[in-house]
């Protein structure tokens, strides 16, 4: 069974301030992982995925319409503990490696802001490593995560309004712009991109 205190805070609750408040990190974190997780347990209880770990769940039930609760929540445990480890403070120095990959620092921004303002109701939008030694930008509807296609993620924002709203009402793309320039721990982003 899975539990909370699996996915730690790599910060505490009020280290991301100004830029999202100690309450949305409360909230996300405390209520809506919290009942994605205990959602999940009692899915998966006497089941064949009751002993899987969260990986297997979600590739096991990704193609499965009997299944879409389980993987639903199996994902959205994932995608909130990958997107809470993005975060951070003092590591917001977007890396040489964005010019690499997207012919400059600031082609980078663009390219992740409209991905993530295209996006029509809730949804994920990510910086993948796609298996061809390539990194793209992709957005995911609802529960939906690269590793059901078989992608890498190296990065992500939360685009569910639950993630911004408290802090931004339905200014999105400002949510979005911040995550940019402040909210990104750019050293986790590399270590993913060099495993």
């Amino acid at each position: 069974m899975f539990n909370l205190n699996d996915y730690p805070l790599p910060y505490r609750e009020t280290d991301l301030e100004p830029y999202m408040s100690a309450e949305t990190v409360r909230i996300h974190y405390g209520r809506h992982l919290a009942t994605y997780i205990a959602n999940l347990n009692k899915l998966i209880a006497n089941t064949k995925y009751a002993n899987m770990d969260l990986h297997e769940i979600i590739i096991g039930s990704a193609n499965n319409p009997g299944e879409q609760n389980i993987f639903n929540n199996a994902a959205q445990v994932y995608n909130h503990q990958f997107f809470f480890n993005c975060l951070g403070r003092g590591n917001n120095a977007i890396p040489d490696i964005m010019s690499d990959a997207f012919g400059g620092v600031s082609e980078f921004k663009e390219k992740f802001k409209s991905v993530a303002n295209s996006v029509f109701g809730s949804g994920w939008v990510w910086l993948i490593h796609n298996g061809e030694k390539k990194f793209e930008i992709v957005a995911t509807k609802n529960a939906d995560t690269p590793i059901a296609h078989n992608q890498k993620p190296v990065l992500t924002l939360d685009l569910w309004e639950h993630a911004y709203y408290l802090d931004w009402q339905n200014r999105r793309a400002d949510y979005v712009d911040r995550f940019l320039e402040s909210l990104v721990d750019w050293k986790f982003v590399i270590d993913n991109m060099n495993m």
